[in-house]
This record gives structure tokens, sequence and C-alpha cells, in this order.
């Protein structure tokens, strides 16, 4: 039976950019603050990370970095979905030559392929390399999702590990995790459905909010894993607010914002997305204050 690459939670880490330029120092100050408040595993260049605006060669730059500096301490996980499989395949073997732990894998956007293809794509991308693949279903941004039975032919793949599951349809999920087998594991990709999905069995989280309260969202999934749905259920609530507000705009302009605010360097943002205006700036003010993680204004 397979063991799952990391149980917990993931941080799915914003890449800092300066001068338009990978900031590197930035980074390893992010994953010391990650490291230090109980993550359990970085996901470098995902969406959180704006890999879709990175050139090859900075994603690469990112993934060896974050894999030097964590040097083992927990695994590393790295975005090299694409909407072409022979990009993706590309992408996901330089990502195990940067020292890559794992793999996150988002469907192919934009193409809205059948079932069939996504089986035939993610089997290319998995039998090109040999670390484990986590697949990413996010339908609000691809356009596609993968359904129960699609994960049942995925998971006979031996390097196909399990899913972030980011559909937010928690029926389907009680159909994957009814066809999987048990060594097919389900991670939340959505902040505010991780006590509710690791309760039909998920193993955690991979987390946008973990950026801001790492410890926290580590706490949030140990209760889970330890049978006390009670207490997840109070701290799930109580960090809802937080998590609401970290997606009033398009995810990552207000984590960035709010890393920005709390002193925390996560630098610009990338074209097409630009830093949020008016009322959601002062939603992202207002509800760090509500947290007691940035002071209120006098």
């Amino acid at each position: 039976m397979r063991t799952p690459i990391f149980t917990g939670s993931g941080a799915a880490i914003v890449t800092p950019f300066s001068g338009g330029e990978v900031d590197l120092p930035a980074l390893k100050r992010l994953l010391d603050f990650q490291l230090e408040n109980g993550t359990d595993a970085i996901i470098a260049c995902g969406t959180t990370g704006e890999a879709s605006t990175m050139t090859r060669q900075e994603r690469m730059r990112v993934i060896a970095c974050c894999a030097e500096h964590v040097n083992g301490r927990v695994p590393v996980i790295a975005g090299s979905g694409s909407n072409s499989t022979e990009v993706a395949v590309e992408l996901s073997k330089d990502a195990e030559r940067a020292g890559a732990d794992g793999l996150l894998l988002v469907t192919p956007y934009y193409n809205k392929a059948s079932q069939q293809g996504l089986i035939r794509h993610y089997e290319r991308i998995a039998g090109a390399v040999s670390l484990p693949c986590i697949l990413y279903d996010v339908p609000s941004r691809t356009g596609v999702r993968i359904a129960p039975e699609t994960y049942r032919e995925l998971a006979k793949h031996e390097n196909i590990l399990g899913v972030k599951e980011a559909g937010g349809n928690l029926g389907d999920i009680q159909r994957t995790r009814n066809l999987c087998p048990e060594d097919f594991y389900i991670w939340s990709g959505n902040d505010d459905e991780t006590t509710a999905i690791c309760a039909l069995g998920g193993v955690g989280v991979i987390s946008v909010a973990a950026n801001v309260i790492p410890a926290e969202i580590h706490t949030l999934v140990r209760l889970c894993l330890d049978n006390d749905f009670a207490a997840a259920g109070k701290l799930q609530l109580y960090i809802k607010d937080l998590c609401d507000t970290l997606f009033c705009e398009v995810n990552p302009i207000p984590v960035k914002t709010a890393l920005n605010l709390l002193g925390r360097e996560a630098g610009e943002l990338r074209l097409p997305l630009c830093p949020p205006e008016g009322g959601n700036l002062e939603r992202i003010r207002r509800t760090l204050a509500q947290y007691a993680l940035l002071p209120p204004e006098p």
C-alpha cells in the first residue's frame, strides 16, 4: 500500500517578485516562516505561486531554491501542469531534476479535454517521471472537472498518488472515496472545506491561507487527523472570515496583499493580475486586524 507524500498542511507558497524578477532571498524568508510554524509540505509554482506568468527557467529556479533551502525537512511539491501534455512532461522532468519530491498536475485548461483525454494526459505525464503525482481538480479555473470514475482509472497508475480537490462538490468527493482504493489520497484544495473533506477521508489541505496563518492551518488538519472534529469544526468556523477575505479577488491577489501588509515581502503581482483597490484593500486590512495579525488603525 502506498503512503501519502504528506499529511497535514501544505502551503501553496506565493512567489515573491521584485523589479520584475523572482526574489529568491524573500522566498527563503517565506519558507523559513512556514517551517517555523509547522507546515507539513511546500507546494511551489502552483496557482498561488503565479506559475502561469513565469518562464520555464524562473519556475525551475524557484523549485530548485525551495528544494535546496527546505533540504528534506518537509516534501517540496512542484506545480508542473500545463494544457499541453508534452510541455507538462518536460516541466515535470525538469522539476524532478531540480529536486522536487512530488508533482502537482493541474487539469489541462482551455482545451476542455474529455475524461478519456484526461486519463491519457495524466498517464503520459506520470509515466515519464519517477515522482509521486498529485492531480489538481479546479474546474472554476480550467473549465474541466475530473469525474470520480476517472479517478478510479488513474488510481491504477503507480505514480498517481491522489488529488488536490478544489471542485467544491462534496458529493463527488464521497463517490471518489468509494470508487478508489485506500491509497488514492485526497487533499482539500479549498481552505474552507478542509474539515469536511478530512471527515470524508481526506489527509490534509494544500492551502492558500497557510501563507498567512501557517500554525493555525497545521493545527486544523492535525485536529482532523486526530479525529477531534468538534475542535476542528470550531477552528474551521473561526478562520472562515479570513479564508473568504483571501478570495475577495482572484487568488493570489489578496494573499500577496495580506503578506505585504504584514511586512512579509511577497512583492509584486505580475500582469494581468494587479493590486486590489478601494473596498477590497480595506477589507483585507480590516480582516487582518480582526484576527490580531495587524494592529488596528487608531
